[in-house]
């Protein structure tokens, strides 16, 4: 054997045993999520803070769904940057037709970072009333133990609780593409990471206690990284706390998407990590289908393998996949296979956008990024 099919050959067996090791942490903490979450006699009082901006697909049904929460004591703190936001009629009729619930709007935005979310939900922050904060984006849709999930997954030692999106309610294929990045990919991984103690916050959906980040400076050291999440991580790893992430993420209504649309938020999200994580950005590159299969189909040329071979670990690979997305009840279709495959096909050309340029375009705002810097 030559040292190159040496090589196809580790590549192949190191990249399949990671593969199912990560799909069968998943699986299993997929099954430990659907047992039911009993609450807490003496829960503590929340305030979910929900920066809002524009209209998104289903989002009278994400926002409605914050109002539906089976949770005893919660406040809903809804951010609005500018007062003739399209969004602004929807929430106050929300508002208006749960007289029920405790919940506001707040409208204005203050420029501590350049951050357009973090500069919206600043209001929210110092305005909200309890110690225990969820700041939750307006596309996240709420199951109705929604809170009840976040806090189970609080231990002794942790500092935030974090959840990734899980892309549902596609339609059309490009959707069903950012399903295939949301899900099987990077909640996935996400998830695998927590397991092994190396969790970090997604700004989906995050439960903090104020006291914690007050003892780091307040929500204006949230500024010290181009994305608030990021850190939200780095404040609680210094700490000496952890970030844990719950078992079964929410989900995020995705409905239509065109090919740019995916490309774009992916390649913002990329640059993103890349600026905070840039170590762990680089080991980015070995993730996917793509290197393996690479593997597989040197090892056939080499060994005279017939190519079928290359084709029935194709089907395996992503066989595992399917597997897990039945299993974590996440988006599975017959297109499915065929976004996975492209997914892993774009993995590269993404990682190379994400060391290429240091801006982004958010919400028709141009972000342009500092990679670390003091806080504000």
């Amino acid at each position: 054997m030559t040292i190159s099919i040496w090589i196809a050959g580790a590549v192949g067996i190191v990249a399949t045993t990671v593969h199912i090791a990560s799909i069968l942490i998943v699986v299993q903490r997929s099954r430990r999520a659907k047992r039911p979450v009993h609450g807490l006699p003496d829960a503590p009082a929340i305030s979910l803070v929900r920066p809002v901006c524009g209209i998104d697909n289903y989002v009278e049904d994400t926002l409605r769904s914050a109002f539906h929460l089976d949770y005893p004591r919660y406040e809903i703190v809804f951010c609005v940057a500018l007062p003739g936001d399209p969004v602004v009629p929807l929430v106050e009729r929300l508002i208006a037709a749960y007289p029920q619930v405790r919940a506001r709007l707040l409208v204005g935005n203050e420029s501590i970072s350049d951050n357009p979310k973090l500069n919206n939900v600043y209001k929210g922050w110092r305005a909200a009333q309890h110690d225990w904060i969820v700041m939750a984006d307006s596309n996240v849709l709420m199951p109705r133990d929604y809170l009840w999930r976040l806090l189970a997954a609080w231990r002794d030692d942790t500092g935030l609780v974090a959840s990734p999106p899980v892309g549902c309610r596609p339609r059309g294929f490009w959707a069903e593409l950012e399903c295939a990045f949301l899900n099987n990919h990077q909640a996935r991984w996400q998830l695998t990471a927590d397991r092994i103690g190396l969790g970090f916050a997604q700004g989906k959906s995050m439960l903090y206690r104020r006291s914690i980040i007050d003892e780091a400076g307040g929500i204006r050291a949230l500024a010290t990284e181009p994305a608030e999440d990021a850190a939200t991580t780095k404040i609680v790893r210094k700490a000496g706390l952890r970030v844990r992430l719950v078992d079964a993420p929410f989900g995020q209504p995705l409905g239509e998407r065109s090919g740019a649309e995916v490309w774009l938020r992916q390649l913002r999200w990329a640059r993103l990590r890349r600026a905070s994580f840039p170590a762990c950005y680089a080991l980015e590159l070995a993730s996917g289908g793509l290197w393996p299969l690479i593997a597989v189909a040197c090892l056939a040329a080499g060994l005279q393998w017939p190519w079928l071979s290359v084709a029935a670990f194709a089907a395996f690979w992503f066989g595992c996949e399917a597997v897990l997305a039945r299993a974590a009840g996440w988006q599975l279709g017959w297109r499915s296979p065929l976004a996975w495959l492209l997914r892993d096909l774009l993995l590269p050309a993404l990682w190379i956008g994400g060391w290429v340029a240091t801006g982004f375009v958010w919400r028709g705002q141009q972000v342009e990024m500092i990679e670390s810097r003091r806080a504000v």
